[in-house]
């Protein structure tokens, strides 16, 4: 077995670190976040980093890296208070990858991916065309991490979007019938298989 230190951690070269400790968390949600400036531009761009905050209210989080550059996604929704979350599936792996790429605000990645962007219910923000689960979600809260000047984006659920053939009788979305990716590191997708499920749990008598 490799062991790292602390101290041989930090010296890594760059590019070799950050894959290494992506990893480290095991497979991530897989999915495209979508806004909308104020002046219209779309965006959309895929994150690892979707959590489930709560079920009552409906909220989830994702994490933001430090704003020392141009954070389309993060300046759209603080300025409008809407963005989407559109999981990734396999048929659209390489255009949801590609909008990792940095593009200026005035480009939408939308226009130089097969990506496209809907509109449901007159909600602000796009929504990615044929994605089987999209959510409309509204700005709540954010926490700035000190450690290392990443921000935690808190949002509720205003809207959920669910292909019918996932929904199981007891609430379950069943993931892999749609073929629903996550993501190994920063670059690794892989489309999961439900293999067994064990229940809501009790304390034995």
């Amino acid at each position: 077995m490799t062991y790292f230190s602390e101290e041989a951690i930090q010296n890594l070269e760059h590019i070799y670190k950050i894959n290494l400790i992506n990893c480290c968390s095991g497979y991530k949600s897989a999915n495209l976040i979508g806004t909308k400036s104020a002046n219209g531009i779309e965006n959309v761009a895929v994150f690892s980093s979707v959590t489930h905050i709560g079920s009552s209210p409906a909220m989830l989080g994702f994490f933001l890296r430090p704003n020392t550059v141009i954070r389309n996604t993060y300046e759209n929704l603080k300025e409008t208070g809407f963005y989407t979350i559109n999981h990734i599936h396999k048929s659209i792996l390489e255009d949801a990858h590609h909008t990792s790429a940095k593009y200026d605000s005035s480009i939408s990645e939308f226009d130089v991916t097969n990506l496209i962007s809907e509109y449901i219910n007159d909600f602000y923000a796009p929504f990615v065309k044929d994605t089987p689960i999209k959510m409309a979600m509204q700005f709540v809260e954010e926490y700035d991490i000190k450690a290392n000047n990443t921000i935690l984006v808190i949002g509720k659920i205003i809207g959920l979007y669910i292909n019918d053939e996932l929904i199981e009788n007891d609430g379950f979305v069943n993931l892999p019938k749609a073929e629903i990716a996550a993501i190994n590191g920063l670059d690794g997708y892989s489309i999961p298989e439900n293999k067994i499920r064990f229940g809501y749990q009790r304390p034995k008598s």
